[in-house]
């Protein structure tokens, strides 16, 4: 069925489910686990769509969404779109003066805010921004410190336009119009709105049912930020199947809350398969010997059924006894760490280290590693379910084309595809050529089809002395090793590479321990030589296969690890490396004397 905009898709679904649950939530007050029905959502954001109109917004009008995750996010996000709007989402974390950037380049007058946190800087914007005139809050809790701001609730409970003036609005709506405007975070340079229409995430939902097995029975958990392109379209797509969603507004608490949301699908990134990786291991070194004899078994017979899997060959009789046996033991345990009920996880917004595939694939969970951008409406690529290579991206998605240039530079091409950036032109211009879109990643196509995304060219550094080197390639590498928890690699026009390293301090601990090392603090601890010789010695393990002039010549042990909260990783966990090299250079400069 062909929909003319996100809204009226929505319609359809309501009408299909009524009473169904469609979304899951604990209250902010008493976190007590909390139902919404499609048509609850409905009544929502229809109510809303109707006090958005009374207050003078229509169509193109571009309006803020600055918050964690909950339901009223995606309610506010369906009442905009509803009334033809435009949904411009701030990162919940996001730094006044990011958000000052955003709400001037789109002459913004209102602005929806979740929590204390964005309240107080949304405040600070009606102040020091020119177009600004409004906020509604989310949190009822909250004390307003301005009369500018007003409850959601009593927003939606003061004037409202008819049902007939709203049904005028939504008819006009077309599959053109625009549905949102999405500033990258920006790992370098200046941020830049991605324009998206209704038909770019529709014509999305449309090729993933040629791809993905989705349906009304699915739970997922909304843990990575809404306002970024993965969770987003995902939630959409969820809606678009008919499935349920559990929002989760802090990320932190996700092991503790798996079990209670129980999800069967989930849009993740790689570093939370490291760090759950790295939880597991830690665990798994407290054990007995026969304990992880067992363990390791186990893992090596899951391994065995995926390979067979991912070439859609049979699985032997003895492999099947032995596959039964270690999921009894093993296998179905580790699962439960995902709240017991997971199948499948799509991946994607960095390197996913093939080890890592490999073993959460023998757990027995489909980790759907792909290939994606804002621009693109997320996934390019992604694996098929019963044929993949863990080396890949997996395959370009239906109804999309895809070409390496002369350059390897990875170029696509389809209704996916963004309108442009917002007020840039030129930037516009530099990305997009006759339809299509270059993506600045490096890449290129296997026997089998399959996308190998091998670099960022922008990213690429040349050093002093004319050679290149892959900073990702090298993080990727150093960043295995269970000692490591962060790495950036710095050699861009320098004589050699050398990289900044937030150790596993847990571990570091222990080592010192283990070596009778006394220190008075961790700063102390990250300087002593035999711990630097202990580093040093297991980088050089790693890099033994590098040429001379990519390996890692000296590093700097940092006492901090990068966090979204000191603005040196992107709110989808990605190293702000321009903002990593500013704040670090003396540490760096030491490293070249």
């Amino acid at each position: 069925m062909q929909f003319h905009s996100i809204p009226d898709m929505i319609r359809d679904r309501v009408n299909t489910y009524q009473d169904r649950v469609v979304f899951r939530f604990r209250t902010r007050k008493t976190g007590v686990l909390n139902e919404k029905s499609w048509n609850g959502l409905y009544e929502e954001y229809t109510r809303l769509s109707k006090a958005l109109l009374a207050d003078g917004f229509g169509h193109a009008d571009n309006i803020g969404l600055f918050s964690p995750n909950c339901p009223e996010w995606t309610v506010t996000d369906l009442a905009i779109l509803n009334i033809r709007g435009v949904t411009v989402p701030f990162f919940s974390t996001a730094s006044k003066e990011q958000c000052k950037y955003i709400v001037d380049e789109t002459d913004m007058r209102l602005l929806f805010a979740g929590e204390a946190e964005q309240l107080e800087k949304a405040v600070w914007l009606l102040d020091n921004t020119e177009s600004l005139q409004k906020i509604v809050v989310f949190n009822e809790e909250l004390e307003l410190p301005d009369a500018r701001c007003v409850r959601l609730k009593d927003y939606m409970s003061g004037s409202l336009v008819s049902d007939e003036e709203l049904l005028k609005v939504t008819k006009q709506a077309s599959r053109d119009d625009l549905a949102t405007i999405i500033y990258t975070s920006g790992t370098t340079g200046e941020p830049k709105g991605v324009m998206l229409s209704n038909d770019n995430f529709l014509y999305t939902f449309e090729i993933h049912q040629d791809r993905l097995d989705l349906n009304e029975h699915d739970i997922s958990m909304a843990f990575l930020p809404l306002s970024h392109i993965f969770e987003r379209t995902w939630t959409f797509y969820l809606l678009y199947c008919g499935g349920t969603n559990f929002y989760l507004d802090n990320p932190r608490e996700i092991i503790d809350v798996l079990p209670l949301a129980k999800p069967t699908v989930m849009c993740t990134v790689p570093r939370f398969f490291e760090k759950t990786y790295e939880g597991i291991l830690a665990e798994a070194e407290k054990w007995p010997k026969m304990k992880k004899r067992i363990f390791n078994w186990s893992i090596k017979v899951g391994g065995k059924v995926s390979e067979k899997r991912k070439h859609a060959e049979a699985i032997p009789f003895q492999l099947k006894w032995q596959h039964a046996l270690a999921d009894r033991l093993v296998l179905n345990k580790l699962r439960s760490i995902f709240g017991g009920n997971i199948r499948t996880m799509p991946c994607s917004g960095a390197a996913l280290p093939i080890h890592l595939l490999k073993f959460f694939h023998a757990t027995g969970i489909f980790v759907n590693y792909g290939y994606g951008a804002t621009e693109t409406t997320a996934t390019v690529s992604c694996f098929k379910t019963d044929q993949y290579e863990f080396e890949s991206c997996g395959t370009v998605m239906p109804q999309l084309e895809l070409k390496i240039s002369e350059e390897n530079e990875i170029m696509v091409r389809g209704r996916t595809i963004f309108k442009g950036y917002y007020k840039k032109p030129e930037a516009t211009q530099e990305v997009l050529v006759d339809g299509w879109y270059k993506t600045g990643d490096e890449g290129q196509i296997t026997a089998n089809g399959n996308l190998l995304m091998t670099d960022r060219l922008k990213d690429l550094m040349k050093t002093s002395v004319g050679k290149y080197i892959s900073p990702q390639k090298l993080e990727t590498l150093i960043g295995q090793d269970p000692m490591i928890e962060q790495v950036v690699v710095v050699g861009d026009n320098r004589k050699y590479v050398t990289a900044l390293i937030v150790p596993v301090v847990e571990r570091l601990h222990e080592l010192a321990d283990e070596l009778e090392i006394k220190f008075k603090d961790g700063k102390e601890l990250l300087k002593n030589a035999q711990i630097r010789e202990y580093i040093s010695d297991r980088i050089n393990a790693l890099q033994r296969e590098l040429s001379s002039y990519e390996k890692v010549r000296d590093f700097t042990l940092l006492p901090e690890p990068f966090s979204i909260e000191a603005n040196t990783l992107t709110s989808t966990l990605k190293t702000k490396r321009k903002v990593i090299l500013e704040r670090y250079w003396q540490q760096i400069e030491a490293m070249y004397k």
